[in-house]
C-alpha cells in the first residue's frame, strides 16, 4: 500500500487515537491535523472505537482531497471502557460498522478499512469476504488488518488483497519482526507501525527497565541535534531498509509541535553504528505485542 497523494509517496501517517482529548492550550484538533497535512502527512488513521470519527470528519472536510482516510471496525466496548472489549467480525456487522463510520466521517468512501482485531469466533475468510464486498460497492477502496496472526494474514490474503497490516512496532515491541514482517513482505503488504514510541515508554523517565535504552537515545539525539523520541521514530522508519518491506510509521499526537517533530524524524538518518547499538539494546527485550 505505497499509496501516493498528488504524486508524493506516503512516508508517515497520523494516528488519531488520542485526538478526542485534544483540547486546551496547544491542543486544537483542527490545528493538529492541519499541521500534519501542511507538512505532507496525508494518511489520517482513526477507528470507530476511538469515538472521534465525527471530529476527524469535520476537521478534514475542507481538505478531503489531500487525505488518505483510514478507519477500523470490530471492537465493541463494554459499558465501562476499562472493562475491555468484544470483537465483532461477522459479515452483517462488517456492513453495519462501515455504513456507520461513513455517516460519522461524513464521506462517501473510506480509503483504507481495517479489521481492528482478530476474532476467535468468525473465520477471517468470512470477514474479509464481507469487507471485499464493500470495495465492490465503492464504499471502501482498500483493506487492512490489525492485531492479527501470521496465519490470519495468509488466509485473509487468499480471499482478497490485504493492502496494509497495522501492528505495534517500536524499539520496545519487536514481535512483528518474527513472522509477520517476512510474510507481509512476501505478500506485498505494507506494514503500518503504530505506537512507535512504545506507548510513551521511550518518552518517559520513570521506567528503570528501559533506562539504558533511553540513555542511548538521548546520546544519539544530542549528536544529531534532535530529541530521543525523534531517534526512536527514525529507527522505525529505517526498518523498511532492514526488512525490505514498505513501512509506514504512524505516530500520534495532540499537539502541533509534536507533529512537526515527528515529521522531521522521517528525514533523520542514523549511522550504521547507531542502529547497531540500538538493536543490541533491544534484541533480547520483551518482544510480545500487547495491544
Amino acid at each position: 500500500m505505497r499509496t501516493t497523494t498528488q504524486g508524493h509517496p506516503i512516508r508517515q501517517g497520523f494516528g488519531a487515537m488520542r485526538l478526542h482529548t485534544a483540547d486546551g492550550p496547544g491542543r486544537d484538533p483542527s490545528r493538529v491535523i492541519g499541521t500534519a497535512l501542511d507538512l505532507g502527512v496525508t494518511m489520517i488513521d482513526t477507528a470507530d472505537a476511538y469515538q472521534n470519527e465525527e471530529l476527524v470528519g469535520r476537521v478534514i472536510r475542507d481538505r478531503r482531497g489531500e487525505v488518505q482516510l483510514a478507519s477500523k471496525f470490530g471492537l465493541v466496548w463494554g459499558d465501562e471502557f476499562a472493562a475491555g472489549f468484544q470483537v465483532r467480525a461477522d459479515p452483517a456487522y462488517v456492513r453495519h460498522a462501515c455504513e456507520a463510520s461513513l455517516r460519522r466521517l461524513g464521506v462517501d468512501v473510506i480509503d483504507l478499512y481495517y479489521l481492528h482485531h482478530r476474532s476467535d469466533d468468525v473465520p477471517i475468510e468470512e470477514t474479509v469476504g464481507a469487507m471485499a464486498a464493500l470495495v465492490d460497492e465503492g464504499k471502501v477502496r482498500s483493506l487492512g488488518l490489525s492485531n492479527v496472526t501470521v496465519g490470519d494474514l495468509r488466509r485473509a490474503s487468499a480471499v482478497y488483497r490485504i493492502a496494509a497490516l497495522q501492528q505495534e512496532w517500536s524499539l520496545v515491541r519487536r514481535a512483528v519482526e518474527e513472522e509477520l514482517v517476512p510474510t507481509a513482505a512476501a505478500l506485498g503488504t505494507t506494514i503500518v507501525a503504530h505506537s512507535p514510541f512504545g506507548h510513551g515508554v521511550l518518552h518517559g523517565s520513570d521506567d528503570g527497565a528501559h533506562a539504558d535504552l533511553r540513555a542511548a537515545l538521548a546520546d544519539i539525539a544530542r549528536a544529531h541535534g534532535v530529541n530521543g523520541g525523534q531517534v526512536a521514530l527514525a529507527w522505525v522508519h529505517h526498518r523498511e531498509q532492514v526488512h525490505d518491506v514498505p513501512v509506514l510509521a504512524l505516530p500520534g499526537s495532540t499537539r502541533a509541535r509534536h507533529v512537526r517533530e515527528n515529521v522531521a524524524a522521517a528525514d533523520l538518518t542514523l549511522s550504521d553504528d547507531e542502529l547497531r547499538h540500538l538493536d543490541a539494546l533491544t534484541d533480547t527485550r520483551n518482544r510480545t505485542e500487547t495491544r
